[in-house]
């Protein structure tokens, strides 16, 4: 019975790993998409939540939910099958509150720069201030539970490296935060290494669950 339950376990992690993965691609591709519907939004004065303001606003309203729903199965996943020490518990409920924070980033649009401040704008703002910090401090602490788990620590130089890459990354974008700069660029490129990081940590995720099922029965 043990055996079994931890089975039908480690098949669920492989199966939110997979949908995470979906929803992650989800994402990237309707935001490369958008580069190409709206060209008018140039990449050097434009964060990608302008994209969900104005014409086909819709898809990118549609892909903030898509990671959402990627950063809560890949949390569900991983708390099935992740690191079981306190730094990977921790990890798993702050990818919980950028989950929350992604969700309301979908559903209140930012101010564009030119446009007057809105409390819609503000709330926004401050929801991608949450889920910035919450998915930063989540792969710092991912990386130390990999070195203390067994099933991860063939991913803990990969999850440790990209984990600073993603701290640094959000430092460029920190830093170039006023007008003039370009924020855009530092903004797409902290997503592009926000994704890489997801992907990679989903796609090890899969793999450690298919590790870890044991044989299927053949009349399974």
């Amino acid at each position: 019975m043990g055996s079994q339950t931890t089975d039908r376990q480690f098949a669920g992690s492989k199966r939110l790993a997979e949908v995470a993965m979906g929803c992650f691609g989800y994402f990237i591709v309707m935001l490369v998409l958008l580069h190409g519907l709206r060209p008018d939004y140039t990449p050097i004065d434009h964060m990608i939540s302008d994209y969900a303001v104005g014409r086909l606003g819709w898809i990118m309203t549609t892909a903030f939910v898509a990671l959402a729903v990627g950063c809560l199965t890949l949390g569900l996943g991983m708390a099935l099958a992740g690191p079981r020490s306190l730094p990977g518990r921790a990890a798993v409920l702050l990818l919980w509150v950028a989950t929350l924070g992604l969700l309301v980033t979908a559903i209140f649009p930012t101010d564009l720069e030119t446009a007057a401040t809105t409390t819609t704008g503000n709330i926004h703002t401050a929801s991608f201030l949450v889920n910035v910090t919450s998915l930063i401090l989540c792969s710092l602490l991912f990386a130390i539970g990999f070195h203390r788990s067994e099933d991860w620590r063939g991913y803990r130089w990969i999850g440790s490296a990209m984990a600073i890459v993603v701290l640094g990354a959000f430092i460029a974008q920190f830093l170039t935060l006023h007008r003039g700069a370009p924020y855009g660029l530092t903004n797409r490129l902290f997503v592009a290494v926000l994704m890489i990081w997801f992907l990679a940590t989903a796609r090890q995720l899969r793999r450690v669950s298919l590790q870890r099922q044991g044989p299927i029965a053949p009349n399974a």
